[in-house]
């Protein structure tokens, strides 16, 4: 057979989907790959679409992935005249004892610190043992699901005594003026004083962020000395630049000043969100309603997405677009949150929340209903919700998405309408 070969570039361009199920609860304590290079031989259309798909995976951008038509001789031949990469993913179909007979010629071509994943037919533990004895990294059995082979991948090349990566969680509106930066704020104080955990609040709206007027706050410096400065951003330089907010939350706030443009580039964010997933176990990223390379970005590797979107026809059609897309671009993982704010506006032509939500086929994690005076106040005296009126039921709301992103619980469904709690709530007001 003649090889094939041929390198995926990088996460987000369209693939077979058809191939494996997506497995996003598996997958969420995945971490990011490190740089490493990546060579797959594949014998069958299916394990190369298996290739195809890890290769579109957000954990992989950093990854130098090629894939090559063959199978073992096809590795042993290439290698004879190049160095190998950092792992080569091998699929055989020979019987268990020819195996190790056909994996010498390529033994005596591997640099010593190559790793090596065989993927076979045979659920043989004697071949196993016999592999494993010979250095090879893993034997899987086939046909193998894409997220088994990135954990196999990453229990080799990411070390599990290091501290785990915090999360990240990135809120988005549908449209301008929806509310989507206070309903970040407000979940960011949520998660930090529900559950005592550190928490950073990233304003990522340069020219016009709010998160310092909604917390009181002054700061002298913030995130654009972390943008603008990412040779010397590490924890201690990201430590000066935070503003404590309450106990265990902190703000990287935006200027206050429009003193240049704050044009990006697509991973000027990037070295950010690094620093701050090694910094604390939760950051929320408050982002501003764009679409341009540094926001598809910033949407792409973020652990979840949040969309916020008032019930009118422009935020509809908003809101399809943008799940559309963030499919293309998070294929692998869940889809993104929506949560519908403003319902019930006085004097207002809107959708029905059950009309907003069918075209989308998704369910709001919550429905918060308009209340001009209570978030007038809280935003005009620099006060969170909850600090306003906690027994309130938008406090309530906030509470149980906090819940919600952290994993500690789910919505519980109305019987009638499967809004959740927040229609019945809507309903008696």
């Amino acid at each position: 057979m003649n090889a094939i070969d041929y390198e995926i570039k990088t996460p987000g361009a369209d693939g077979d989907q058809a191939a494996e199920t997506s497995r996003p609860g598996d997958m969420d304590a995945l971490r990011p790959l490190p740089r490493i290079s990546v060579h797959a031989f594949c014998e069958s259309d299916v394990m190369h679409r298996v290739i195809e798909r890890l290769g579109q995976d957000r954990r992989m951008a950093k990854v130098n992935l090629r894939v090559t038509s063959g199978g073992i001789a096809a590795a042993a031949n290439m290698f004879a005249a190049t160095s190998t990469p950092n792992l080569i993913i091998l699929e055989t179909d020979s019987q268990p004892g020819r195996v190790l007979q056909e994996l010498a010629p390529l033994a005596e071509v591997c640099d010593p610190s190559t790793r090596v994943i065989l993927i076979g037919k045979h659920n043989d533990i004697t071949l196993y043992r016999e592999l494993i004895r010979n250095g090879i990294s893993e034997y899987l059995v086939g046909p193998v699901k894409m997220p088994d082979l990135l954990g196999a991948i990453a229990t080799i090349f990411v070390d599990p005594s290091a501290e785990p990566l915090g999360r990240s969680i990135a809120f988005i509106g549908a449209k301008g003026g929806v509310g989507s930066s206070t309903i970040a704020h407000n979940c960011a104080f949520g998660i930090s004083s529900l559950f005592s955990t550190e928490t950073i609040l990233a304003d990522l709206d340069l020219a016009y962020g709010t998160a310092n007027i909604d917390f009181d706050q002054d700061p002298a410096q913030g995130i654009a000395e972390a943008v603008y400065a990412p040779e010397r951003l590490d924890e201690v330089f990201l430590d000066r630049l935070l503003t404590k907010c309450s106990e265990h939350l902190s703000l990287l706030a935006a200027p206050s000043l429009l003193d240049r443009a704050y044009d990006f580039d697509r991973n000027a964010f990037q070295p950010v969100i690094d620093v701050l997933q090694r910094s604390a176990p939760m950051a929320v990223l408050d982002v501003p309603h764009a679409w341009s390379e540094w926001t598809r970005s910033v949407l792409a590797e973020v652990d979840e997405v949040v969309i916020t979107a008032v019930p009118d026809l422009a935020n509809l059609r908003n809101a399809k677009n943008m799940l559309d897309a963030l499919k293309k671009l998070r294929p692998n993982d869940r889809a993104p949150h929506l949560i519908l704010n403003q319902v019930g506006m006085p004097k207002r032509p809107e959708i029905t929340p059950a009309d907003f939500i069918e075209p989308l086929e998704i369910e709001p994690i919550a429905i918060i209903p308009f209340d001009g005076q209570l978030f007038g106040n809280a935003a005009n005296s620099g006060r969170m919700i909850s600090e306003m009126d906690a027994k309130s039921p938008t406090a309530e709301t906030f509470s149980q998405i906090a819940h919600l992103l952290t994993g500690r619980t789910s919505i519980k469904k109305n019987k009638k309408g499967g809004l959740g709690k927040m229609l019945s709530l809507l309903g008696r007001k």
